[in-house]
């Protein structure tokens, strides 16, 4: 009975993959965190919290986060650019899961 049900089934059309899919990648969750603690971040300052990442990284996981609807990019028409990044409310929806994340981290760091 189970292996029938495995069988019809397709991980793919799973709630759990669309979630995957989204926030998969190695900085897409970072950037998502960095937006929860701080709101409303500049790139630079994105780029500074999360130093490991190149430019070409960030850039492209912002803009999927923003094709996803997960980040709203507002540009304002100056000189130098200014770009900020937020939380869209779909965004700000995960953000339960990824605080269930840090707590279930915070609590087993230390415990292998």
């Amino acid at each position: 009975m189970i292996k029938d049900y495995i069988e019809k089934s397709n991980f793919e059309d799973t709630g759990f993959s669309y979630t995957l899919s989204l926030i998969s990648g190695k900085y897409k969750m970072v950037i998502l965190y960095c937006l929860m603690e701080f709101g409303v971040v500049r790139y630079n300052e994105l780029k500074r919290y999360i130093k490991s990442i190149s430019h070409k990284t960030l850039s492209h996981s912002l803009k999927e986060l923003e094709k996803d609807n997960l980040v709203i990019r507002n540009e304002y028409p100056q000189i130098p650019p200014k770009v900020e990044y937020s939380l869209s409310p779909k965004g700000q929806s995960l953000m339960e899961i990824l605080d269930q994340l840090c707590i279930w981290g915070e609590r087993y760091k230390d415990h292998p």
